[in-house]
């Protein structure tokens, strides 16, 4: 009873999706470690030139509250998240989907798919029976 089970796993873990799945989680960690340091490292910088950074180190917007304190809107990491998102993204579309697309095309091009017999229709059925039962009526 659980050699069947282990089999189906074996067959679910060695199918190519999952490993090309797990490669493109551990290289999205590995290039978000990159983006993160050029978003600190440029992005941020970029950003606290035109907002002031508050006492925590958080830059954007500051409007003053009810009671008088400054309250910074941290716009800067808003920025950095949406480069980074953005960055991770180009990067694991260009480098997986695109090329994955790619070779799908080329292996049908190759083993063109044999198209499936198209079923008649409701209507063509109902006609066809009416004429089978014309023909009988008149026979």
């Amino acid at each position: 009873m659980g050699v069947p089970v282990f089999q189906g796993f074996k067959e679910f873990i060695t199918k190519g999706n999952v490993i090309d799945l797990a490669v493109a989680v551990v290289i999205g960690g590995a290039f978000t470690a990159i983006v993160n340091a050029v978003v600190s490292s440029i992005i941020n910088p970029l950003v606290s030139l035109f907002f002031k950074a508050d006492a925590a180190g958080n830059f954007g917007p500051q409007l003053t509250s009810i009671y008088g304190d400054p309250v910074t809107f941290p716009l800067g990491e808003l920025i950095s998240a949406i480069i980074s998102f953005l960055a991770v993204a180009l990067v694991v579309y260009f480098v997986f989907v695109v090329p994955m697309n790619k070779y799908k095309e080329r292996q049908a091009a190759r083993n063109p798919a044999v198209e499936e017999e198209t079923l008649p229709t409701e209507q063509e059925l109902l006609i066809e029976i009416r004429d089978l039962l014309r023909k009988d009526a008149l026979n």
